[in-house]
């Protein structure tokens, strides 16, 4: 047993329990997150985080400009998200350096956010979540899925996106890396919303007893300490 010596005893805060939400392009990932949001969870969205990084002149923009040219850079001195797109998804190795470039940025940010988050619940969700090496944060991992066709109709519907384009994005995306990874849940999300949300409701009930085992264990590590 260990004695706190301080008379002020500083309770260590209670770690949150992490989902990780990952799947293909246009599969629906942010829809499921959105319904986590619902039921009382914080989602940090891996995209979003990328955004942030790449305000002009950051370190993160200055990396990006060197590897890929000035070409991928607006008259307002922002990235061309969509340029640098139409880079990537044509060319696997350009894929390969902008995942080397951008991963380890926004690993960073992201794990700094769990660390300083006090919700109980933290979503975060990242289209290439196990690749980053973001899936060992995470106590459980969810997929979303949706049939080929599905997809391709959703980022058609997107500003900007010819069929040329949405193939390309979707055939740039391997699925192979989670062939080797556990899955704790599954969504098919190829049907409508409330489909989706009944399959939610019912894996994040199935998620509860996780939730309810990890506080326990805070518990007792915690009275253990201040015993």
């Amino acid at each position: 047993m260990t004695t706190c010596e301080s008379d002020d005893k500083v309770l260590p805060r209670r770690s949150p329990f992490v989902i990780g939400i990952t799947g293909p392009i246009a599969s629906g990932k942010s829809t499921v997150a959105t319904l986590l949001r619902e039921k009382g969870a914080h989602v940090i969205d891996a995209d979003h985080i990328y955004r942030s990084l790449l305000v002009p002149r950051s370190n993160l923009w200055h990396q990006l400009v060197e590897r890929f040219g000035p070409t991928i850079v607006r008259s307002d001195g922002e990235i061309d998200r969509a340029a640098l797109g139409d880079l990537v998804f044509h060319d696997r190795a350009a894929l390969a350096d902008l995942d080397r470039i951008t991963h380890p940025a926004v690993v960073a940010e992201i794990r700094t956010r769990i660390s300083q988050s006090t919700n109980p619940v933290l979503v975060i969700e990242a289209v290439k979540l196990v690749q980053s090496g973001l899936s060992s944060d995470v106590d459980a991992l969810w997929l979303v899925t949706a049939n080929p066709e599905t997809r391709l109709i959703r980022l058609l519907s997107r500003p900007g996106m010819d069929e040329a384009k949405a193939r390309a994005r979707i055939d740039a995306a391997p699925t192979s890396v989670l062939n080797d990874t556990h899955v704790d849940v599954e969504i098919d999300n190829s049907g409508d919303l409330t489909a989706t949300a009944l399959a939610v409701d019912k894996a994040w009930q199935a998620m509860k007893s996780g939730l309810e085992k990890k506080r326990r264990a805070d518990l007792e590590s915690t009275q253990e300490v201040y015993s």
